[in-house]
Order: C-alpha cells, then sequence, then structure tokens
C-alpha cells in the first residue's frame, strides 16, 4: 500500500489515537491524515487538502454531520468515486450496515467497545490494508 495515504475521519481522540497506534503495530508505515470532524474531512477530501492516492477510514457518527453524507458525496464524485472507504463505527444497526454498502463502502466494521478486542480488530484490519491494492483517483 505504498503511496497511499490513509485519511482517518475519527472525532474521537482516544480512538483515533488507537486506531493509528495499532495500524502501525501491524506494520503499516503509510502517512495518515486525520480529520477530527466532518468539516475537515470535506476540506482535506474535496478542498484539495488530501492528494494522491487515498484510503478513508470513517467514522459515522461526527460531531457536525453524518459519516453518511461524506459517505455518499465521496463516492459519486467523478475524481474520489474509486476510493476506497472502510466504515469503522461503533454503530452495528442492520439497516446502517446495508445502507453503507448501498452507498459504496468497501468494508463495514463494528468497533469493538472492549479496548483489547478494539486495538485487535484494528490490527486486523492494518494487516489487511498492506495487501489491498488501492486504485488511482481520476
Amino acid at each position: 500500500m505504498n503511496a497511499v495515504t490513509i485519511v482517518l475521519i475519527e472525532d474521537d481522540d482516544g480512538h483515533a489515537r488507537l486506531v493509528e497506534k495499532n495500524l502501525r503495530r501491524a506494520g503499516v508505515s503509510n502517512p495518515i491524515t486525520r480529520c477530527a470532524d466532518g468539516e475537515r474531512a470535506v476540506q482535506c477530501l474535496f478542498g484539495g487538502g488530501c492528494a494522491g492516492h487515498l484510503l478513508v477510514l470513517l467514522d459515522l457518527n461526527l460531531p457536525d454531520m453524518s459519516g453518511i453524507d461524506i459517505l455518499q458525496r465521496l463516492k459519486t464524485d467523478p475524481k474520489l468515486g474509486r476510493t476506497p472507504v472502510v466504515v469503522l463505527t461503533t454503530n452495528d444497526d442492520k439497516i446502517e450496515v446495508q445502507r453503507c454498502y448501498d452507498l459504496g463502502c468497501n468494508v463495514y466494521i463494528t468497533k469493538p467497545v472492549d479496548y483489547e478486542h478494539f486495538s485487535n480488530a484494528v490490527q486486523q484490519l492494518g494487516l489487511f490494508l498492506a495487501v489491498v491494492q488501492i486504485p488511482e483517483t481520476a
């Protein structure tokens, strides 16, 4: 996954640190750009702040807008529509899961509540990301 920037859209500081720490433990050395709210994510993704090959880790529960709105906008954008999106959220509602896949998310992961299980899940995600092929943006 060389030359790919991971855009982490996560408002919870603790979750963001945990994700980055465990991705690093799994051997992921890619740059990680964190957006702590939806507005920053929109500026990064659509305002040119995040350029090049991207992979998005998206929390759905943001303080200022829905992650669903970001997902929908991203997947319908002509330049960024192929960008892989991993939804990483606490919401395990089956309707929400289906909605995210219908909108084009590539993977939906429910964050485990337990610290140890959450760390483990992110490390496994890191191992997965290490072998994923990322398409070029248009």
